[in-house]
């Protein structure tokens, strides 16, 4: 490979935002999945890690076969997703958007038909759709009001 084919494949993995997916187990039991931000040269303003999404308990457990399949996807293999993780997994930019938007819907949910709903809407949608909503949820005023939104669009019969 050429020495500007080495410079562009740096900088093209330089200039992309870098996640990484956390399991924390805090029982036999019980297992925490965290996505997080890492500082890059994509996002100057991040000074150190800032967490996009958490999930655990029953929530995880209802939707960890998805999450599985989506981390195989990526190339993540947990050994068992049970262990607490020393070092994160690194996650591609579809693959982190994905689950830190399905974690945040998911969260605070109780309904299993619509926590069905929602986790197969959230998997329907194309990178830019997933992105805007992630975005919002993340950055708006009122989080809480934009996730209710999309919960109530991905429910609806």
């Amino acid at each position: 490979m050429s020495l500007r084919g080495v410079a562009a494949e740096s900088e093209s993995t330089d200039s992309m935002p870098r996640y990484e997916l956390r399991v924390r187990a805090s029982g036999p039991a019980n297992s925490e999945y965290q996505i997080w931000q890492l500082p890059s040269a994509a996002t100057p303003r991040l000074a150190s890690a800032a967490c996009v999404a958490r999930l655990h308990g029953r929530n995880l457990e209802l939707v960890e076969h998805r999450v599985l399949r989506q981390l195989s996807g990526d190339g993540v293999r947990l050994d068992s997703p049970r262990r607490s993780a020393s070092g994160g997994h690194a996650l591609s930019e579809d693959t982190a958007l994905t689950l830190g938007l399905l974690f945040r819907a998911l969260a605070p949910m109780r309904n299993r038909d619509n926590m069905r709903a929602v986790a197969e809407g959230i998997d329907a949608m194309e990178r830019e759709e997933t992105a805007y909503w992630l975005g919002m949820a993340m950055h708006r005023r009122n989080p809480r009001r934009v996730l209710m939104a999309l919960r109530f669009l991905l429910t609806e019969p």
